[in-house]
């Protein structure tokens, strides 16, 4: 499925103006949308594919910009431009009261994956089902400064980095070249990789995108205060309730930046949960293997 088979729309909610795709029709009465949530530094054509083979079984997907991304925006300019944990999965809730859905399929990976997980821990009754590619990814803010090993804080190189200054000025003078290594050292085995990152480097241009990247990454190791709108959420995060929504948990084995091992957190679902390993699949899990996540999508409902 190409970029150009998507119409854009956009709906407001209380903070932004999401501009989201939508594709297919509603099928079946008993049928609910799907909402497919991209990650950093992606967007929405991470789910061309995904969206035509959802489409093509008659369900209707719904795939939004998240915050700081492509067309969506900001509707006060003095809002803060906050990448926290709350703010992305109350987007999404608001994303489905201003198109009057009730309950849907959601699923996402790295900031989607996020963004799903943490809705559906807060509001269980919105969520009918979850695809979860990395697995129970609620961040545990109050433990991010205590070490991993050293394999794993060199995956987080680019986290420190934009905790500095020098960093915040390389994400803006460089965005593309910075994502476009951080897309190929992520997916060391996707020979597409290329192509794929020059159709969604547009949406990096958003003019809320740094700030946003920066706020998110130093959110969630305590170094900036968070949005207050967003406070009481956190509270609840912090504890990193459970998930009761049925799951799928996809595994990419050549995750560049999350080793495999700690992509599931399984503990955390108390409801129906399977892991479903995918060998020769990186990070950007739904483009590069969308037959496997549109199965684990239309498998839930």
């Amino acid at each position: 499925m190409t970029s150009t088979s998507y119409d854009l729309h956009r709906v407001t909610t209380p903070v932004l103006e999401i501009a989201y795709h939508r594709v297919g029709e509603r099928g079946r009465a008993s049928d609910v949308p799907v909402i497919l949530l991209h990650g950093f530094p992606y967007d929405v054509r991470a789910y061309d594919e995904v969206a035509g083979l959802l489409a093509g079984a008659g369900r209707e997907v719904l795939v939004p910009y998240l915050r700081g991304y492509g067309p969506t925006r900001f509707l006060a300019e003095g809002a803060v431009r906050s990448g926290q944990q709350a703010a992305l999965a109350r987007d999404l809730v608001e994303f489905m009261d201003a198109l009057g859905i009730e309950r849907a399929v959601v699923a996402g990976y790295d900031w989607g994956g996020r963004a799903a997980c943490a809705a559906a821990a807060l509001w269980p009754e919105r969520v009918e089902g979850l695809v979860a590619a990395g697995g129970y990814t609620v961040q545990d803010i109050a433990r991010a400064m205590e070490p991993a090993s050293p394999e794993a804080e060199r995956n987080l190189w680019y986290q420190y980095y934009f905790h500095s200054e020098r960093g915040r000025q390389g994400l803006e003078r460089n965005r593309e070249e910075l994502c476009g290594l951080l897309w190929r050292l992520w997916s060391p085995t996707w020979a597409g990789v290329e192509e794929a990152f020059a159709a969604s480097a547009v949406s990096l241009h958003n003019p809320d995108f740094v700030d946003v990247v920066i706020h998110s990454y130093r959110h969630r190791f305590g170094l900036v205060e968070g949005d207050p709108r967003y406070r009481e959420l956190e509270e609840v995060l912090a504890a990193r309730p459970s998930i009761a929504a049925p799951t799928v948990v996809l595994v990419g084995e050549e995750n560049g930046v999350i080793p495999a091992v700690d992509q599931t957190g399984t503990e955390r679902f108390t409801g129906p949960c399977e892991v479903r390993t995918l060998p020769g699949v990186g990070h950007n899990v739904p483009q590069e293997a969308p037959g496997a996540f549109a199965e684990a999508v239309l498998g839930l409902g």
